[in-house]
């Protein structure tokens, strides 16, 4: 049985029969392996990306989600290309860390936590700014739980004609997104998002003709999203180190498990009734989202604290004890804590965490 859900951005509350897979060891050289999960789990993810499935392709990395933004960022800015970082978040302001860990040319446009990013801004940056040929940016900041606006970005970003790089960590597989109608060159997430799979590896959803464009720039032999995807093309599957065997699995059952409840667009509405539920229930309380409405996403919400002697820790551990863990805020200019609606959970769930806050001294 479960101690307790965990409603965090991830690593988030699996089902059971994706972590009964785990329990099976797998040979790293077996086709069972490599074509039977690898492969297949390989194709399922650009099928779940897009359409057009001809266009794009999937690299799988070893590591946290990070590891995946720093490599596909080491792989596609040469010193003859500027970058360009849109933040509004820890998440964006990670890719300005890597950018400088890798003496990357690059620029960034910060905003406030709590806005968007701003499409006039971004406009009249790229119109005046015609040394720049890559933009990155996150999708979902769970920083606060904003959402950008990720159609009209990427419209903006297409008309100037850069290439567009996205971190969508934890919205990809939880919000409809087709790459190839955003003009998406990479996307980037990871095995335990909206996919409800397990920590353990990273994914990349890349424009065929960007990555080939990829060979011989990494400057890290681990981080090498070029080599890795052709040792997957020629291996049929087989990763160039270690493969995260259980983890993989899992992943591949998770995905099993999201096609049953109905594809991407299920999850969606059963993330947003989540939400719904969520805030309704918390706002009767008295407790005040950080963020308005119109750009709130259904994955991670940031609540106020309601009062000046709330204190979060025994909040936090008097949810636990009743089954729920739920995280602490991320910004600095507001006293916040979070709660994740992804992961193999449900509306009866929220409905019985607002009874829990409400029998809650806090």
């Amino acid at each position: 049985m479960k101690p307790y859900l965990l409603l965090t951005p991830g690593p988030l509350t699996t089902s059971e029969t994706v972590k009964e897979t785990m329990m099976t060891d797998w040979c790293t050289w077996d086709e069972d392996y490599n074509l039977g999960i690898v492969q297949e789990l390989r194709k399922e993810l650009v099928g779940i990306a897009t359409k057009n499935t001809e266009e794009y392709t999937s690299v799988l990395l070893q590591g946290s989600g990070t590891y995946c933004v720093e490599a596909v960022l080491g792989a596609t800015i040469t010193s003859k290309d500027k970058l360009l970082i849109c933040s509004n978040g820890a998440y964006g302001d990670r890719m300005g860390n890597i950018a400088e860990y890798y003496h990357l040319d690059y620029d960034m446009l910060a905003f406030e936590e709590t806005e968007s990013i701003s499409l006039g801004y971004l406009d009249d940056y790229l119109s005046n700014n015609s040394d720049i040929t890559h933009v990155a940016f996150v999708h979902c900041e769970t920083t606060t739980g904003i959402l950008n606006p990720i159609k009209e970005l990427s419209h903006i970003i297409k008309i100037h004609g850069k290439k567009l790089i996205v971190d969508c960590m934890s919205s990809f597989g939880g919000i409809p997104i087709d790459v190839e109608e955003l003009n998406i060159d990479f996307l980037i997430s990871s095995s335990n998002k909206c996919i409800q799979g397990v920590p353990g590896f990273g994914f990349i959803i890349a424009r065929r003709s960007e990555l080939i464009r990829c060979k011989g720039i990494a400057r890290s032999l681990s981080l090498d999203i070029y080599d890795q995807w052709e040792t997957m093309e020629k291996g049929h599957g087989k990763w160039r180190f270690t493969s995260p065997t259980h983890v993989v699995r899992a992943f591949k059952q998770a995905l099993t498990e999201l096609f049953e409840e109905g594809g991407v667009e299920a999850r969606y509405q059963r993330y947003c009734e989540n939400h719904r539920i969520l805030v309704e229930g918390m706002r009767s309380l008295g407790f005040q989202t950080l963020l308005g409405d119109n750009i709130q996403s259904p994955i991670i919400t940031s609540f106020l604290y309601p009062h000046e002697d709330f204190n979060f820790k025994v909040f936090y551990q008097a949810l636990k004890v009743k089954g729920f863990v739920i995280y602490p805020g991320k910004i600095s200019k507001a006293d916040t804590f979070r709660i994740g609606n992804i992961g193999d959970v449900h509306p009866d769930d929220f409905h019985r965490l607002v009874e829990a806050v409400r029998e809650t001294k806090y």
